[in-house]
């Protein structure tokens, strides 16, 4: 069985996101095993500099590649490829195929990704070219990797 991470930087502060995310992960304990991992976003100033943000950012991915460490990493990124629904599906299947059983999909903090993070990616993926909360964008993917599982399993989720 696949096991399917989203490791996040930052936590969720409403309940309503936390509610929704525990949700898709009870549906997909079907398919996958599927964990929800947060790590602690980097301390700022209120106005930090680009070299303070590259250094937080540089901290936060190394952190991240532990926690990914022997999985395949798809971080997200506004320059990322942007897929339909059955074509995330179609990946998910291919890496399995390819005898990967973990995979981690990587949310950053409000300044994004270390460069590091987005090169170690088998795929850099893109919500959208909009920009949404990271909270909301958390239970976007969530909502996104249970219908990838149920266009796989031919169920009646995805029309």
């Amino acid at each position: 069985m696949l096991t399917v991470n989203v490791i996040c930087v930052g936590k969720l502060k409403e309940s309503y996101w936390t509610q929704a995310c525990r949700e898709y992960q009870k549906r997909l304990g079907a398919y996958c095993r599927f964990h929800i991992i947060e790590t602690p976003e980097h301390k700022l100033p209120e106005q930090p500099s680009e070299g303070q943000i590259c250094q937080a950012l540089k901290a936060e991915g190394e952190q991240i590649r532990r926690l990914a460490q022997g999985s395949a990493v798809i971080p997200l990124c506004i320059e990322g490829k942007e897929l339909d629904s059955p074509a995330l599906a179609q990946q998910l299947s291919e890496l399995a195929l390819k005898g990967i059983s973990t995979v981690s999909f990587v949310i950053g903090s409000s300044y994004g990704l270390c460069d590091e993070v987005k090169q170690s990616g088998v795929l850099q993926l893109s919500m959208s070219r909009m920009t949404f909360p990271h909270q909301l964008a958390r239970v976007m993917l969530c909502e996104q990797i249970y219908r990838a599982f149920q266009i796989q399993n031919h169920g009646r989720y995805h029309k």
